[in-house]
């Protein structure tokens, strides 16, 4: 088994998702690490709000949707105004974060917000926390699909820290539209 951040990569991969936009960082190491096995092109931005916007050209530029690394705290404040933009013109964007564990958030730690799945859903469709592996797939493929199935508009997915560098099953083989 893979950790989870590799298996996530993956799954993007297999869904036809061939380029990432973000920032590595201490909190999300573990989405880069299978970026390259899983045959993904990087592009690296200044700033979140770089990678956003290109994020949203992207997807406007070829029909699929834009995929964003960001780390928690700063990472996902820094991508709203992007993010707000998208859901605005309709720009399929799918924001994958970190978030503190919750033992972890308790305790001060660097990065830490109070509501980060709330501030994202301000300006996206939906802003959900994968606990777990099977959730990430489940919430990869709500959002992909319902790209495809429903007026397009920015997704926020966050996993915890701790859960992404944990080992993970396969992903789910890609639904059929």
């Amino acid at each position: 088994m893979r950790p989870l951040g590799v298996e996530l990569a993956a799954m993007l991969a297999d869904r036809g998702v061939d380029t990432v936009f973000g920032i590595p960082g201490v909190h999300n190491i573990e989405l880069y690490r299978g970026i390259e096995q899983a045959g993904l092109r990087h592009v690296l931005p200044r700033h979140e709000q770089g990678a956003g916007f290109m994020a949203d050209g992207y997807a406007r530029a070829t029909g699929k949707p834009g995929v964003c690394f960001v780390i928690s705290g700063p990472g996902l404040t820094n991508i709203r105004t992007p993010m707000g933009q998208a859901y605005s013109d309709s720009v399929p964007m799918l924001v994958i974060s970190t978030c503190l564990d919750e033992t972890a958030a308790r305790r001060g730690q660097l990065h830490q917000m109070r509501d980060q799945e709330g501030a994202a859903r301000t300006v996206c469709d939906w802003s959900e926390t994968a606990r777990t592996p099977e959730a990430a797939f489940a919430l990869v493929d709500r959002a992909l699909v319902g790209f495809a199935l429903a007026r397009p508009r920015p997704c926020h997915l966050q996993v915890p820290i701790g859960v992404l560098g944990e080992p993970a099953p396969e992903p789910p083989a890609a639904q059929k539209i």
